[in-house]
């Protein structure tokens, strides 16, 4: 089997640099080959995926992952318009927050949302989660192309 069918971009929407910083450090420590890209607010996050401005030669992401509290346009709407748009809403998006709320939880549900992952506080448990959500929805998943 060819490995390389495995391997999709990744695009992580996240305004904390430290948060940043460990998703990097967490595809690093676990060799993950994916390609992952970050931007950092609501409104880059949308440029990305629609192939605007700077953005104009951006791969399509196989996956998204995507904080809730965002500048210039939060996760909850970024996730609306992703869901709203024929060329995107096939692109499985996973809800990483600090956000426990269960208004939040529904709401990125409602939003279709394919999972909802609180990001842990200690590092090693969050390079763990990321490295479980990369797993699943590369090695378990089948995503579409």
């Amino acid at each position: 089997m060819n490995d390389s069918l495995n391997v999709v971009d990744v695009l992580l929407v996240e305004d904390d640099p430290g948060d940043a910083l460990m998703t990097e450090e967490a595809f690093e420590h676990h060799k993950i080959r994916n390609q992952l890209h970050v931007v950092r607010d609501g409104v880059e996050a949308l440029e990305f995926l629609r192939r605007e401005g700077p953005h104009a030669d951006a791969p399509r992401p196989g996956l998204i992952l995507l904080d809730l509290n965002l500048p210039k346009m939060d996760g909850r709407e970024v996730l609306a318009e992703v869901k709203a748009d024929a060329d995107l809403r096939s692109i499985p998006v996973v809800v990483l927050t600090t956000s426990e709320a269960e208004e939040d939880i529904l709401r990125s549900y409602n939003l279709h949302a394919n999972a909802y992952v609180t990001k842990p506080v200690d590092f090693d448990r969050f390079i763990e989660v990321v490295r479980q959500i990369d797993d699943f929805f590369v090695t378990v998943v089948k995503l579409p192309r």
